[in-house]
């Protein structure tokens, strides 16, 4: 799995946050109290940092996982956010999703970052875990008074993939699912009704995308929102190390289901023709 190579990649990423501008027009919209930050553009979901200035906090093992990092906007003043879990893949460390944290919540979330209890967890056990990070992102984070507790989300990379998807499964009040570059064993998630984005890489070979990531996309029900990207030339390490379209995707999905906000439906509907993408799949239109 060349962990060490694969954390150097990761703590390279990691650059210091930065201060972050939170937008003075960034307030939400009359009819739809969920809208968080100013109009999106192509370069704003592709950016780095989006407009809200974060702050980081380690959390200790416990509580059903095993530690990790929760990252929020400062902001108080726009109400509460939508949260998201974010589980790792096999035998990988929490730092490896250290730069989707500031990603994420600088457009307007508050996103915990797991480590496992063990780095051999399967899929159920990472999903066990994922749900208990939202239930502590919500009754004992230091963000708990930021996030509104009727908008969380979950994603996770490789077993934390087949971990998103089981919890999806599990919980339908959930708002988002966006499991990346997932694997599990012979699954069917024609259970699952929350809205998915499911992220493969062209060239895996660890998670071979028609055993796993396009067998579970195409798996859920077609009357589900639901979407498939395959990141173009990517193998099973390359969507969840630091990348664009992974990102912007998923800054969308979020956006849209998590935050309600129809401003983010120009990116995924009609299907983007996005070069970085060597297959895109949906049932569009969403609204």
């Amino acid at each position: 799995m060349r962990i060490r190579s694969k954390v150097a990649a990761a703590v390279a990423a990691l650059a210091v946050l930065g201060s972050g501008v939170a937008s003075a027009d960034a307030k939400p919209a009359a009819d739809n109290p969920y809208q968080r930050g100013p109009d999106p553009t192509m370069g704003s979901i592709e950016a780095d940092r989006g407009p809200f200035a974060v702050t980081q906090a380690p959390v200790p093992a416990g509580d059903g996982f095993g530690g990790g990092t929760v990252t929020y906007p400062n902001d108080t003043s726009q109400g509460t956010f939508g949260a998201v879990a974010i589980a790792p893949g096999f035998l990988e460390p929490e730092p490896l999703l250290g730069w989707l944290g500031p990603r994420l919540a600088s457009q307007g979330f508050v996103v915990l970052t797991i480590a496992t209890n063990s780095l051999v967890d399967f899929p159920t056990a990472r999903a066990d875990q994922l749900l208990a990070g939202l239930k502590f992102l919500a009754e004992k984070s230091p963000a708990k008074d930021r996030i509104d507790k009727s908008r969380l989300a979950v994603m996770g990379i490789s077993m934390g993939g087949g971990g998103t998807l089981e919890a999806a499964e599990r919980d339908p009040a959930l708002k988002a699912a966006i499991p990346i570059v997932p694997w599990d064993i012979g699954r069917s998630f024609s259970g699952v009704r929350t809205p998915t984005l499911v992220v493969a890489g062209q060239g895996d070979i660890i998670a071979p995308t028609p055993m796993h990531a396009k067998a579970f996309y195409d798996s859920l029900s077609p009357g589900l929102n639901k979407a498939y990207v395959e990141i173009a030339g990517g193998g099973h390490f390359g969507p969840p190390l630091p990348n664009v379209p992974t990102a912007k995707y998923s800054i969308s999905w979020l956006k849209r289901f998590v935050d309600d906000d129809t401003r983010y439906e120009q990116f995924l509907c009609p299907i983007p023709k996005d070069p970085q993408a060597s297959a895109f799949e949906g049932n569009c239109p969403h609204t």
